[in-house]
């Protein structure tokens, strides 16, 4: 005890003097601390030697992402934004609509026009186009529209009654069609854009037969007409031929694909208006008149309008008659007469005499023009005189709201076409009435990213309802039916915004009938969803998914370069395949990761968003490929049959190639397998003139509800138990649908085979018959059958459109025949020096082709290319006797062989097909009996 009281007292002492205690060399304190210095709000960072490059700042600057430009604060308006949020109760003043049309026609244009009406202080620059929609840096710097973007804002009619615009200004550029699918689904009408020199192009018959098939009004807008006077320098009587010629030509196509006699586009009726975005021109027939009776006063203006187009002429003798027939010889029609001569009289006065004769004219004109803008360029100036003669786009709103259904008027029809439930119901009721107090309904269809790419915010139009920020939803995914829920998840709402491209309007609610932008739920949805009450609505089902008039068939490898990033890239992958409308993404067997997309450019785009946006990564890229497909060219050359592994069960069947143009009717849904069983038959019986038998007795089709093949049972009920064989049929369809999903030459789906079943032996025990004995048993035979049937590779073919002046003409022959293309018309373009050229080309060979076409022709042709049908690839794949030669181009019989090796090398499959792995032994002993096997591997 007393020991330890001796050692508490030096201690004690210790503390009396201090400085003199034994402090070990490591604990003694030189310098104060860094706290102690600078005081303890500081922080303080201690960087140890060389553990960083001298590159690398100690601190590094906090950098934000910045994607996409932005208004900082809301601009001025010509309306208030209450009127706005007002007009948005009221749905028969609200019109929704996709502005679409092909590349370059000038629907960005004439959206920065609208901008400039509505909004007092936005101005383009003098020397370059505004671009308000293209809000992405990417378009900026590419000069072309990459996302579809919504723009709402309120415009007047010609009566200067206001209506709110919901406008989607899309992408023209023919692999980013998947986005006007998606403005298409939420709107209730188009608005094409032609332009007048170029007419109509791919793209716009492409869009129009698209539009048609989604049951939209159409109505078009022949843009640029400067070009017809300035660039083109037709006469007017040329003129009116060339925009007549236009109208027709959109006519032929409408009624090819339609049934519909009502579907036609003319000034007459107002559908058609004519515009110049260049320089604020827009007017139809109505509008043009409505100047004269404005000017001249006594005019009733309809009527003058019904006599402005087609062979009218003006007659001034006769009490200013108009006439059917010519008076005179020199006489001119009298749309050129009244609409056209004046136009070329004021673009000609403008561009040719701007210092003489123009202030007389402008005062005729009753426009006043200060000394300042009188001493304007020329192209300023024209605008200017423009937009004051033919004032705001009222002939445009006009246009629309005649000829465009309000969300109240077009609910029906689009909810008939895109709601996978019924009518009859309350629901259903409540949306075909649109009706803000019925439960709520949204249908997404677009993920627009923020600024800094960190979350998305989901687009979509409310159908019944209204929806209000931050109340609590149920979204439903694109795999929810009422039997299996799993795909739905409750998610609050965040705020709510109305998009304005560069800005967004913030809002507490959304009637239905409207457009919104919506916070806070993007996590569940990938593609489209369907939003709804989160509980009292059970009844609900989803909205179809989108379906898009092109297919994904080019496929790139992406791998990081830093093995350990994977799940940064992963996230990334996930991002951008919300972003893509028609992107998708898969990991094969091998563990490689694929980005499936439309075109070149397309996943040039998706692979940027990856680096730059979404993951901050290197990222790897293999050489781009496409998608094949499998198919048999004859049928099978004997009964293939298959045992099940507890020998109870043995299915037999032959496979042979369907009739010519089924597959396409299948994948374009003009026959459904969810239709009777009587309506299925007739359509079959009539249309491919099958038996009885054989068209009632279709099973289903594969891989998918419109899968482009069948599964018939072929089978005889006086040799085969139909009730055990129905016991089985879900099984063996599965196995059906499995074995075409990814067929057995190289993993890749089955295309346009019929399958057979031609006897079956079904055990009675339902415990033999399970799905885990039928399901391979059944794909197995499929391989089988398919394998006996001379298969074939298929590839995808591009359709390309080349525009080219006639002296470059057979340089593009020359690049085509180089890559196994060919040429199926080439004709000049009426009234202007240019060819087009429209040709076929395999998509494996199309990569590099617009490069090395703009090469050959100094830059001058031009090429659009997009998926048109499948092919089947020259040669045997299955032929031993061929040998792949490393690095060196395969002569065309060999091709299929190497598609199909390569293929297989790239997917980590066994080098050849092996036969034994499909056939059993009884099948083979079969085999050996009737002495088939010829160059198969066993």
């Amino acid at each position: 005890m007393d020991d330890d009281d001796d050692e508490d007292e030096p201690a004690d002492q210790d503390d009396d003097h201090p400085g003199m205690e034994v402090v070990l060399h490591e604990d003694k304190k030189y310098y104060p601390t860094a706290e102690e210095v600078y005081g303890p709000e500081v922080e303080t960072i201690v960087q140890e030697e060389d553990t960083q490059p001298l590159t690398e700042p100690i601190i590094k600057p906090v950098r934000t992402k910045k994607f996409t430009l932005m208004e900082q604060e809301l601009p001025a308006t010509v309306y208030e934004m209450e009127f706005l949020a007002d007009l948005m109760d009221s749905p028969e003043l609200i019109r929704n609509i996709t502005l679409c049309g092909h590349l370059h026609h000038g629907k960005t244009c004439f959206v920065d026009c609208l901008i400039e009406q509505t909004h007092p202080e936005i101005r383009k620059r003098a020397d370059q186009d505004l671009r308000y929609t293209d809000i992405l840096f990417t378009e900026q710097e590419r000069g072309v529209g990459i996302k579809s973007t919504p723009v709402t804002m309120v415009l007047p009619d010609s009566r200067a009654k206001s209506y709110l615009f919901n406008i989607m200004d899309t992408p023209g550029h023919v692999n980013f069609s998947d986005e006007v699918t998606a403005g298409i689904r939420i709107s209730d009408g188009v608005v094409l854009f032609i332009d007048a020199a170029e007419g109509v192009m791919l793209n716009t018959e492409r869009l129009i037969k698209h539009a048609v098939q989604e049951k939209l009004a159409v109505t078009i807008c022949i843009n640029k007409i400067d070009r017809l006077i300035l660039e083109l320098k037709l006469p007017p009587t040329d003129a009116y031929y060339k925009l007549r010629h236009i109208v027709d030509e959109v006519n032929g196509l409408l009624s090819m694909y339609t049934t519909d006699e009502n579907l036609i586009v003319s000034p007459l009726l107002g559908n058609v208006c004519f515009a110049s975005s260049q320089y604020r021109i827009c007017f139809t027939l109505g509008s043009f008149a409505k100047i004269y009776s404005d000017t001249y006063g006594d005019i009733n203006y309809m009527e003058f309008s019904k006599r402005l187009w087609g062979d009218i002429y003006f007659n001034p003798k006769r009490k200013r008659k108009f006439t059917k027939k010519a008076p005179s010889s020199n006489s001119q029609r009298s749309f050129v007469e009244f609409v056209l001569e004046p136009l070329y009289k004021i673009l000609s006065q403008v561009v040719g005499d701007v210092d003489t004769s123009l202030p007389r004219v402008l005062d005729e004109l009753g426009i006043h023009l200060t000394k300042e803008e009188l001493k304007l360029n020329i192209r300023p100036l024209l605008r200017l005189v423009c937009s004051k003669f033919f004032g705001d786009f009222s002939g445009f709103v006009d246009m629309c709201v005649q000829h465009i259904p309000s969300p109240k008027d077009g609910a029906r029809n689009k909810i008939e076409h895109t709601y996978t439930g019924g009518l009859d119901s309350d629901l259903g009721e409540a949306m075909s009435e649109c009706d803000p107090d019925g439960p709520l309904m949204c249908h997404t269809t677009k993920m627009y990213s923020t600024e800094d790419g960190v979350q998305f915010h989901a687009f979509g139009r409310v159908l019944s309802g209204t929806i209000h920020a931050g109340q609590p939803v149920k979204v439903l995914g694109e795999n929810y039916t009422l039997e299996d829920e799993e795909d739905s998840q409750i998610c609050t709402v965040g705020r709510l915004w109305i998009s304005m491209a560069r800005y967004q309007i913030e809002v507490n609610r959304v009637p239905a009938g409207n457009w919104v932008l919506i916070e806070g739920c993007d996590q569940p949805i990938v593609k489209t969803a369907t939003i709804t009450e989160p509980r009292g609505n059970e009844e609900a089902q989803i909205f179809r998914p989108l379906k898009f008039n092109t297919a994904s068939v080019i496929k790139i490898a992406v791998e990081p370069v830093n093995p350990s990033e994977l799940p940064k890239m992963l996230d990334g992958l996930r991002k951008v395949n919300k972003s893509y409308p028609s992107l998708t993404t898969k990991v094969e067997e091998s563990g490689e990761h694929v980005i499936l997309g439309t075109g070149e450019l397309y996943l040039d785009c998706v692979m940027h968003d990856l680096r730059k946006m979404y993951s901050e990564i290197d990222i790897k890229v293999a050489d781009p490929v496409v998608t094949f497909c499998e198919t048999v060219v004859e049928t099978s050359s004997l009964k293939c049959f298959a045992e099940t592994p507890n020998k109870k069960n043995k299915i037999t069947m032959i496979a042979e190639p369907l009739e010519k143009g089924l597959a396409e009717d299948i994948e374009n849904e003009v026959v459904q397998i969810s239709w009777n069983r009587k309506k299925l038959g007739e359509f079959f019986q009539t249309k491919y003139d099958w038996d009885l038998l054989a068209a009632r007795s279709i099973w289903a089709f594969g891989p998918d509800a419109t899968g482009p093949n069948i599964l018939v049972d072929d089978t005889l009920p006086s040799e085969v138990d139909k009730a055990l064989l129905g016991s089985v049929k879900e099984s063996i369809v599965q196995g059906f649908q499995w074995g075409t999903r990814e067929g057995p030459l190289c993993d890749e789906p089955i295309r346009n085979v019929k399958f057979k079943i031609l006897d079956a032996v079904i055990a009675q025990e339902p415990l033999h018959r399970g799905g885990g004995q039928i399901i391979p048993t059944a794909r197995r035979v499929v391989y089988s059958a398919f394998l006996m049937a001379t298969p074939r590779l298929m590839e995808p073919y591009y359709f390309v459109e080349v525009q080219a002046p006639a002296d470059c003409v057979s340089a593009v022959y020359t690049v085509l025949a180089r890559r196994r293309g060919h040429v199926t018309q080439d004709a000049p373009i009426p009234g202007s020096p240019l060819y087009t050229i429209k040709a076929f080309i395999p998509a494996i060979d199309s990569f590099g082709f617009e490069t090395d076409l703009r090469t050959h022709t100094q830059g001058q042709a031009f090429s659009l290319s997009v998926f048109h049908h499948w092919q089947i690839v020259p040669g045997d794949p299955l032929d031993k006797s061929i040998v792949i030669r490393p690095l060196e181009p395969q002569p065309a019989p060999h091709l299929a062989r190497e598609f199909m090796i390569k293929t297989r090398r790239r997917k980590g499959l066994s080098e050849d097909v092996s036969i034994s792995k499909f056939f059993d032994d009884p099948m083979l002993l079969e085999l050996a009996k009737q002495d088939v096997v010829l160059n198969y591997p066993m």
